[in-house]
């Protein structure tokens, strides 16, 4: 049976240091969000990815997201695809020992319904629902 994790908000996710990836449409509507233009957008909350071909989320000191004002998400309802997308369409080994989501066992087509509501895209092909 397919596994939905139900996220509850902890944000340990948004704590750890790592790259979060911004599409162009996703600068447009979180610097429309935050009512700023994208060039005031990009110089304040972006940075260049590793790999010098995008931006990406900039980190707090100690590797926190930016956008995390305390216990809360300042972006939460234009957060990024990757941020709607954890843990249930990527994570690594260990998530569960950081992140508080709630495993839940699911019917394939439940656990497909809740992906799209959760991650506002259905599961993609390969995933477990699909196979």
């Amino acid at each position: 049976m397919p596994i939905f994790y139900e996220c509850d908000r902890c944000t340990a996710c948004c704590r750890w240091p790592g790259e979060v990836r911004l599409t162009d449409t996703e600068l447009t509507v979180i610097s429309n969000y935050l009512g700023l233009t994208e060039a005031a957008f990009i110089e304040k909350f972006t940075r260049l990815n590793r790999q010098r071909t995008g931006l990406t989320v900039a980190e707090q000191p100690g590797g926190a997201c930016v956008f995390l004002d305390g216990e809360n998400c300042r972006v939460q309802p234009v957060k990024p695809q990757q941020c709607r997308d954890f843990p249930n369409l990527w994570n690594f080994p260990g998530f569960e020992k950081l992140c508080r989501a709630r495993p839940i066992e699911l019917g394939v087509s439940e656990w497909r319904n809740r992906i799209l509501n959760a991650t506002g895209r259905p599961p993609p092909p390969g995933s477990f629902a699909e196979t």
